[in-house]
């Protein structure tokens, strides 16, 4: 596992359509904990925790049953501030549902916040 964004967006997926109510995704980083952060900020995901387990750690994520499909997007494509529109197309099913996240400048973010910014970044993950 070397990949720790794509693991825990396999996971989220498998447990919702499990239907569970929570899960847990290790190992944890970072960077996951961000993305989880703006997931959690636009509706996708309840509270979720870090477990400090002494070695990578794990997040404990409660699950709402909104996702309908999640995944990392590899590679890791570029995307300027005028550009998120195109990967919009191609990564969510229509217009004004879903959400990309992307790693800017300015930190982990939605597109959504992005455009607004006028930044643009790295795609992380995709979700809807």
């Amino acid at each position: 596992m070397t990949d720790t964004i794509a693991n825990g967006m396999t996971t989220l997926m498998n447990n919702e359509m499990r239907l569970k109510l929570e899960c847990v995704i290790t190992p944890a980083s970072k960077l996951l904990g961000r993305v989880l952060r703006v997931i959690q900020l636009n509706g996708y995901i309840g509270e979720f925790e870090f477990i400090d387990d002494g070695r990578t750690g794990k997040f404990k994520i409660q699950l709402l049953g909104r996702i309908n499909k999640c995944g990392a997007v590899r590679p890791r494509f570029k995307v300027k501030a005028d550009e998120f529109e195109n990967w919009e197309r191609t990564f969510l099913p229509s217009k004004d549902m879903g959400l990309l996240v992307v790693s800017t400048s300015l930190g982990v973010t939605s597109q959504k916040a992005a455009k607004e910014e006028n930044v643009g970044g790295r795609l992380l993950a995709f979700i809807y």
